[in-house]
């Protein structure tokens, strides 16, 4: 078989494989053969990020791919959260013996041809037990409650700007790699990827990137500020939105001084700076508003620190950060598990990137699961932001159906 029968072969087989989005290079690049699969928990993160230390990639496929969840970024800053009931895990990282890069042509590196076709077995794709019907939890009557809430908040200045999230839910069986690029024909996103496991699946359109390092530069790209494409037209439009959008124009300012803090607690003094102020994104439904900061790390910064000093985004949780986590986690009652997390990979600790996970349905015993959330600050409405939400979360809605 030549490399695109291979290609098939595997995607429509029952493996495990990550297929990742290289922004980069402007590809998507699938891993599988996984020689480790580690679940963390609050207990080994230490003991992974040690080891992760230590680990140097000296092959194109090797490297640490995978998750940290929401609840697992909380415990890590000493944050308390909402017990999860499921066997979902915190966190998951995979290390792969094959990378496939799919360009103009297909391209295999792996460390066994003959272990990449061994033992498939055909992909079930019978549906049963099939829901079309999306709930929301919270509903708009208990949404508004804690809007009120949280209004009440930022006037006593506990808080700036906090994200309410919503989740969208449904029982419906998926072929989520097919799902997947259907999406990315629809809302290719830059940080996009797509998990197939024995035990969960994961679909992302996420747009925004948490930090990037290569070498002692690292830059982060928050996003803050959203507009409906049919409020705005084009990308000039939106841009002039924006602009004259006072609600919009604070809400993105504090996101900026949150990412510009968290940077200088990792980085050399006066090395932190705005590459590049208020562009604007433009996505399947809506309009993003984005802004790109570097710096240069400290010499010898340890990658837990760094995770700590990141994670969880500020941009998609509100400010400031850390007052602002407990007042979520105090009044949210679903766990968020992957939302609000962080997907990437790490070759070494010149060469890692991590985003925030948004915009993605997590498959987990026969549920779907879509997060999503808007900013609230004092000249937010309610019926505003709970129809963000759903603007947000509309491409993803749409496989569901």
């Amino acid at each position: 078989m030549n490399n695109s029968e291979i290609l098939s072969v595997l995607l429509n087989s029952d493996k495990e494989l990550i297929i990742y989005r290289n922004s980069d290079k402007n590809n998507f690049e699938i891993y599988t053969d996984f020689a480790e699969k580690v679940n963390l928990n609050i207990g080994n993160l230490d003991k992974f990020l040690n080891k992760l230390e230590r680990f140097k990639s000296n092959k194109p496929y090797d490297c640490y791919i995978g998750f940290f969840g929401y609840e697992l970024l909380c415990k890590n800053i000493n944050l308390k959260v909402n017990k999860d009931n499921s066997s979902f895990p915190e966190g998951v990282f995979f290390r792969p013996q094959t990378k496939i890069i799919l360009d103009k042509q297909v391209k295999i590196i792996t460390k066994s041809k003959s272990k990449l076709l061994k033992d498939l077995k055909p992909l079930n794709k019978t549906t049963s037990s099939n829901s079309n019907k999306i709930s929301v939890s919270p509903n708009v009557q208990v949404y508004e409650k804690i809007f009120n809430k949280f209004k009440k908040n930022i006037r006593a200045g506990e808080t700036y700007q906090i994200k309410i999230a919503q989740k969208y839910s449904n029982k419906k069986d998926l072929d989520v790699v097919n799902l997947f690029f259907n999406l990315m024909k629809k809302n290719l996103s830059p940080e996009s990827f797509c998990v197939r496991t024995d035990d969960f699946n994961i679909i992302s359109c996420s747009p925004e990137n948490l930090f990037k390092v290569k070498g002692k530069k690292i830059i982060t790209s928050p996003i803050a500020g959203t507009v409906s494409r049919d409020k705005v037209k084009s990308t000039k439009e939106a841009r002039k939105f924006f602009e004259n959008n006072q609600k919009e124009d604070k809400e993105h300012n504090m996101i900026v001084d949150l990412e510009r803090n968290d940077l200088s607690r990792i980085t050399k003094a006066n090395t932190v700076k705005i590459q590049n102020l208020k562009f604007v994104q433009k996505y399947q439904y809506i309009f993003h508003n984005v802004s790109e900061i570097s710096g240069t790390l400290l010499d010898n910064v340890r990658l837990s620190a760094v995770i700590k000093a990141m994670m969880p985004g500020g941009s998609v949780i509100g400010c400031p950060k850390i007052n602002t986590l407990k007042l979520l986690n105090k009044e949210e009652k679903e766990p968020r598990r992957i939302y609000t997390g962080s997907f990437g990979y790490y070759r070494s600790k010149q060469d890692m990137s991590f985003n925030i996970i948004i915009r993605s349905i997590l498959n987990f015993q026969k549920n779907n699961e879509v997060f999503a959330a808007s900013g609230v600050i004092l000249d937010s409405t309610a019926k505003n932001e709970y129809h963000e939400n759903y603007l947000k979360a509309k491409s993803l809605l749409d496989l569901l159906k």
